[in-house]
């Protein structure tokens, strides 16, 4: 059940609000008049020039002046090939800045994607390759641009794409189930044209079909593909009588203790605002602000078509760009808050993606319980959290991107990974060495997703210091004399070169955030912990593309000092570059890191080993962390949770009114 809930919204202006529709049309006119740009100059992305973080706090803390409102825009001017970066302030009407960035590349556009499709089916070498296997109805062919990467092969100076070709039998058809095996193209942008086609000799196109709506199940002989849908799942249904328990004043949400802002920017997609937990009365900020601040794909098959595969989803598409609008398919359940986005395209104009963010609460299970066997007596409370989440359809793979809050101050954040895997061929009978097969001739090449979040911690204040903790055994002697002795052991990270952390399972390595200005009730200083979950390590060797370009995946965690300038874990323009740019080039500087104002940027993966099973389309798999606070509460957060009614509906009468019966838990 998906349920539009905007009788509980009202709107209000804040610094920190996405930019409307008018704002960015407005920039763009901006622009336009008092640079004097012509329609070969491009929009890449419009988005809120954030105000400074000090004068934000001042305007909430002090109710000072609100802070000026501005547009942040990324231009690439065509006819010069130039990369410019504009601010324009939408209170006073100008232009304040205007920078040409030298011998970069932005973010692919949407129009270029659309029309590297139709420059490639028209040229002649490409309709030849294509010949050469067996097709002649070139509106068939499904033709997905991949960035360019780096190659030392690649002319430069130019702004290039490489799409990869698969075969579609109809229009509807899953086109990754027949791969072009083996095709390479290369394409100018900038002169619209194909510069190079390498064919490196051809494959059959795998023989099955491999659709997954209901409809277009059935293989080329028009049997079924399975035995058809289950008859035996039954409705489930969330209903919230009384409506949810969160309020929503424009972008500003609060739920039970909690207070947030939920933000949008094309490039990072879901963005959160100033995280804080009203506490007796007080509201103590958690994380400034929060971001996924790049993904990295790496492909681990050398094969000519599959090497190429070094993608920067968001630094070289934009996540943003690629939000689904969520009404199609109850990707939420429940009494559901939708928050519409806005981009732009590439003339400037605004662009709203309807839905885009939804946000929606969730039992979570038993939250803490005891029973005093003594007494018999039972006290048990739910857990509840907040769940406000996107999703984004990238060329073959969809990405989930998942915030929760729980009731108990603690803070996840899981990408949920499905969609369809990019494919390969391989002749009859052969095995793929670096992948599986999933049906007749076609596999899955193995690969890793690695993420990385900003977090830009503000506990209790903007002064924090980090921690690495870690168990350890203590010897054998007078301090362990029964040999079960273990503590823990606290190691700041008081430089930027000390800050670049590998995680550690055997000695159960966390990192504390902590405010030594403020201390608990028992005298510690306040914090939160960062709590790894799966992880893994990029495989690609010294001379890869993945390590020259990706080194903040290669470590799990970096502290930096707060800049505003630094957001992009691998720098501000990954398109076509070819060396480490990002967490790198930030810490170069050795800042100090003790009591300052801290950036937490945690990097996780995901290894994928592809299954039989992930074919035809992937079902859900999750990574992620958490951020629990430690000695930021006095004790137990959610003692204050409400009993549970006494009653379970068993849907067979056999439940007994109090809890007890098959669906009681």
């Amino acid at each position: 059940m998906a349920v539009q809930l905007s009788d509980i919204t009202t709107r209000t202006g804040n610094p920190l609000e996405p930019l409307s529709a008018e704002e960015v049309r407005r920039a763009s006119e901006i622009l336009r008049e008092q640079r004097g740009l012509d329609s070969r100059v491009r929009f890449v992305s419009v988005a809120l020039h954030e105000p400074p973080k000090d004068e934000v706090l001042a305007h909430d803390r002090d109710g000072g002046p609100a802070p000026e409102r501005a547009a942040f825009a990324v231009l690439y001017d065509r006819g010069h090939q130039q990369t410019v970066e504009a601010v324009v302030s939408l209170t006073s009407a100008t232009v304040t800045s205007w920078r040409v960035v030298e011998g970069v590349q932005p973010s692919v556009m949407l129009e270029e994607f659309f029309s590297t499709e139709e420059i490639t089916r028209a040229d002649p070498r490409w309709q030849e390759a294509m010949r050469r296997r067996g097709v002649t109805d070139f509106s068939l062919a499904m033709i997905d641009p991949w960035a360019a990467g780096h190659d030392l092969e690649d002319p430069t100076g130019r702004r290039l794409i490489r799409p990869l070709t698969f075969v579609r039998s109809r229009e509807d058809d899953n086109g990754y189930a027949r791969p072009v095996e083996g095709l390479v193209v290369l394409v100018d942008l900038d002169r619209m044209e194909v510069i190079d086609v390498r064919d490196h000799g051809v494959v059959p196109l795998p023989p099955k079909a491999g659709n997954y709506a209901p409809e277009l199940m059935f293989d080329d002989d028009n049997r079924p593909a399975h035995t058809g849908l289950r008859d035996d799942v039954r409705p489930i249904e969330i209903t919230q009588p009384e409506g949810p328990s969160f309020t929503v004043d424009g972008h500003a949400v609060s739920w039970q203790k909690w207070r947030l802002r939920v933000g949008y920017s094309p490039r990072e997609g879901l963005v959160l605002h100033q995280v804080g937990y009203e506490d007796r009365g007080r509201l103590r900020p958690v994380v400034y602000r929060a971001s996924l601040s790049e993904m990295y794909i790496p492909y681990a098959d050398p094969a000519p078509t599959h090497r190429i595969k070094n993608v920067f989803d968001e630094g070289e598409y934009g996540v943003g760009l690629l939000l689904n609008p969520l009404t199609l398919g109850c990707d939420c359940l429940g009494e559901i808050h939708y928050f519409d986005v806005v981009a732009n395209d590439q003339d400037g104009q605004p662009v709203t993606i309807p839905n885009a963010i939804c946000m929606h609460e969730e039992d979570y299970g038993v939250g803490w319980k005891h029973t005093d066997f003594r007494t018999e007596k039972v006290e048990v409370r739910r857990s509840r959290r907040l769940v406000v989440s996107c999703f984004a359809t990238v060329g073959n793979y969809e990405y989930g991107f998942f915030w929760y809050l729980y009731t108990d101050g603690s803070i996840q954040y899981e990408v949920k990974l499905t969609g369809v895997i990019s494919t390969g061929a391989v002749p009859e009978g052969v095995e793929p060495r670096f992948g599986t097969l999933v049906a007749p001739g076609l596999y899955g090449p193995h690969h890793q997703h690695f993420f990385n979040v900003r977090l830009d911690m503000q506990v209790d204040g903007e002064r924090n210091t980090v921690y690495e903790v870690d168990a350890a055994a203590l010897p054998p002697g007078p301090d362990n004399p029964y040999g079960n002795a273990w503590v823990t052991q606290k190691t700041p990270l008081t430089r930027e070169s000390e800050a670049r952390r590998l995680i550690d399972p055997f000695v159960a390595r966390t990192w504390y955030v902590v405010n030594p200005g403020q201390v608990n009730e028992l005298g510690q200083p306040v914090g939160y912990k960062i709590m790894p979950g799966e992880n893994v390590l990029p495989l690609q060797q010294e001379g890869s593309q993945a390590y020259a370009r990706a080194q903040f995946a290669y470590k799990h965690l970096w502290v930096t000092r707060y800049d505003p300038a630094e957001r992009y874990a691998a720098g501000d323009y990954p398109n076509q570059h070819g060396s480490p740019g990002g967490l790198l080039q930030y810490q170069e500087a050795d800042r100090p890191l003790e009591d300052e104002d801290v950036v937490v940027w945690y990097s996780f993966g995901a290894h994928h080993v592809v299954r039989p099973e992930d074919w035809p389309v992937m079902p859900v798999s999750y990574a992620g962390f958490s951020l629990k606070p430690v000695g930021f509460f006095d004790g137990n957060p959610a003692l204050d949770m409400p009993r549970s009614a006494p009653a379970c509906h068993t849907g067979n009468g056999h439940g007994d009114g109090n809890g007890h019966g098959p669906a009681g838990r």
